[in-house]
């Protein structure tokens, strides 16, 4: 593929891979498609109503939406006049956007609907810059996206080309904005460069054609979801999009995609559903699921065991295909990525005939640094692959944290001139991140640098590992372990209410609420047992000592979860410090 620029990659289907389902999305309950053409021309007629507006080259134009083909139209519309596409999560709080909105000078903003209109709304007059704020469902009171299409006026077409023609690989393209794990996000400015040249070099690594079928649902401001757009559209992938996490059984089963992607929170939830499904099975049945998952987690990859392949074939026929059956049928592949997968999950869902490809990346690296290949001789269960062809990582020998290189690497982060020098130092990207590469060239991610604590004792402990462990259970939804500068590790831990209350039923005891069960001693020896459980497989100084279960569950509205599923540690500590405090005083 020798195009160098994003809004060219449409042109690039249409010229090898027309499709009649380019884009799709879902409109009073139907699918509405839009074919390779019907996309340039609406990306077109997006880039004409800008110019008919009067919005200049590098002007910045806000985008705030769930996935939609809207969404695509605006993005490469906005990059084709030479403008800087800002787009935000459609699900964080009204402060955050008046920073976001502030910070990046927006001056057009396209919005959702209706309640996100009201929140803009409600802080516009503090926004000096912003002056157009458009919207993609009907609201009242509120200017319809469509105007801007319907003034495409032709007479602007020299004035596209123009623009188009000035615009070069070198150009900031976007300003990505970080889902803020630590503090405020960060403004990533991204190239079309940086995006384009790992477009490329993931393009070869996908076992996807044209024809093929993807279903999109993780946010198309996360630049993970947002690149690989970008690849299904360079292979000839038609891209379904929904908003409706809650009913993604459904739509995998009336689209029947060949590949989807997703956070590792949401790859535990299907499994927990699947566990619960078939933990309703009479007993034989029960029986025949348990011990294929059993097997499941045996699995080794390019295994020659003549004896467990003929168990596996077995589990496969009698459990696993249905598994497959309810994703749809057809797919192929599921890319993880956002945060770590627990390998015990990677190795269930790729032995049951649903490989997940575990990759690693920042915003700040477009985001691919590393990721698994669909051959077998270049997958490896439990890391998150080998660097990409064009991208050169190293670890650190003063503490094992991840350096990268590459053209994917970002050009700083927006009006932030020290905290870009900060992680860019010698032309290596510092990515705060520890971890290790072994003697295959594989990498695997250890944790954050900054979620490493030490003990009163000095021993170092990586909370990660051991919160993927505990949320093994189907009783956790969300732990945090904590105990830097203590004598001890606790945490805090957030029930999965749903799957308690079946057990509390299951064992006779009363659910009145959430905040009387989590204090319910029965209940608590539950989780001791669980944490006792888990404990085994850790060193006596990174085992849980105590915890606390936490009543209130942590949302990204709350403030405690990032939009993508990540715990915001800071935040946590400081909403339950008394609770933590209460763990070391009984010492």
């Amino acid at each position: 593929m020798d195009i160098k620029l994003l809004f060219e990659i449409p042109h690039y289907q249409k010229e090898n891979f027309p499709s009649e389902v380019a884009l799709a999305g879902m409109v009073d309950e139907e699918w509405c498609n839009y074919s390779t053409q019907e996309y340039i021309d609406q990306m077109n007629k997006v880039s004409l109503g800008l110019l008919h507006a009067g919005v200049k080259k590098e002007e910045k134009i806000g985008l705030i939406s769930f996935n939609r083909p809207e969404w695509n139209f605006i993005d490469l519309g906005i990059q084709q006049i030479g403008a800087i596409c800002v787009p935000m999560y459609p699900n964080v709080g009204k402060e955050q956007y008046k920073y976001m909105l502030e910070e990046s000078e927006v001056t057009t903003l396209f919005v959702e609907d209706e309640e996100l209109y009201n929140m803009i709304d409600d802080i516009k007059d503090e926004l000096k810059k912003l002056k157009h704020v458009y919207t993609f469902n009907k609201v009242k009171g509120a200017t319809h996206w469509t105007i801007i299409t319907d003034e495409a006026n032709q007479k602007n077409k020299e004035e596209l080309l123009k623009r188009r023609q000035g615009v070069t690989e070198s150009d900031l393209a976007t300003i990505v904005y970080t889902s803020g794990t630590t503090g405020d996000p960060k403004g990533v400015m991204l190239s079309h460069e940086n995006i384009m040249s790992n477009v490329k070099a993931c393009l070869p690594l996908l076992p996807i054609d044209e024809g093929s079928k993807s279903l999109s649902f993780l946010p198309l401001n996360h630049i993970f979801e947002r690149m690989l757009s970008f690849v299904y559209m360079a292979s000839g992938v038609s891209i379904y999009y929904t908003r409706d996490i809650d009913n993604i059984a459904h739509y995998m089963k009336e689209v029947k995609p060949d590949i989807f992607t997703a956070v590792p929170r949401l790859l535990e939830k299907i499994y927990e559903k699947i566990k619960k499904k078939g933990a309703e099975q009479n007993f034989i049945k029960r029986g025949l699921f348990f011990g294929s998952i059993w097997i499941a987690d045996q699995y080794e990859l390019n295994s020659g065991n003549v004896f467990y392949n003929s168990f596996l074939k077995i589990a496969d026929k009698l459990v696993f295909s249905q598994w497959r059956e309810a994703l749809g049928g057809d797919v192929k592949l599921i890319i993880s990525g956002g945060a770590a997968l627990n390998p015990k999950l990677a190795r269930i869902f790729t032995a049951a005939g649903l490989p997940i490809l575990e990759g690693y990346g920042l915003t700040e690296t477009s985001p691919v640094i590393s990721v698994n290949r669909w051959e077998l001789e270049n997958r490896k269960l439990g890391t998150v692959g080998k660097p990409l062809e064009n991208v050169e990582v190293k670890i650190s020998e003063e503490d094992n944290e991840i350096l990268c290189k590459g053209p994917n690497v970002m050009m700083g982060y927006y009006k932030k001139e020290e905290e870009t020098r900060e992680v860019l130092k010698d032309g290596w990207l510092y990515s705060d991140d520890i971890g290790e590469i072994d003697d295959d060239g594989f990498l695997k991610v250890k944790d954050r640098k900054d979620s490493v604590f030490k003990t009163s004792g000095g021993k170092k402990v990586a909370p990660q590992p051991i919160e993927n462990k505990c949320k093994e259970s189907s009783l956790i939804e969300h732990i945090m372990v904590v105990g830097e500068g203590e004598k001890m590790v606790t945490a805090l831990i957030v029930p999965d209410f749903e799957n308690l209350k079946e057990w509390c039923k299951d064992n006779d005891i009363a659910y009145d609420s959430k905040e009387k069960i989590v204090e319910n001693e029965t209940v608590i020896e539950r989780y001791e047992k669980i944490l006792e459980n888990k404990n085994s497989e850790f060193s006596h100084v990174e085992q849980v000592k105590k915890f606390r279960l936490v009543p209130a569950e942590w949302t990204v509205e709350s403030g405690e979860l990032t939009p993508t599923q990540k715990v915001k540690r800071p935040v946590v500590k400081d909403k339950h410090k008394k609770l933590i405090e209460e763990m070391y005083k009984e010492e």
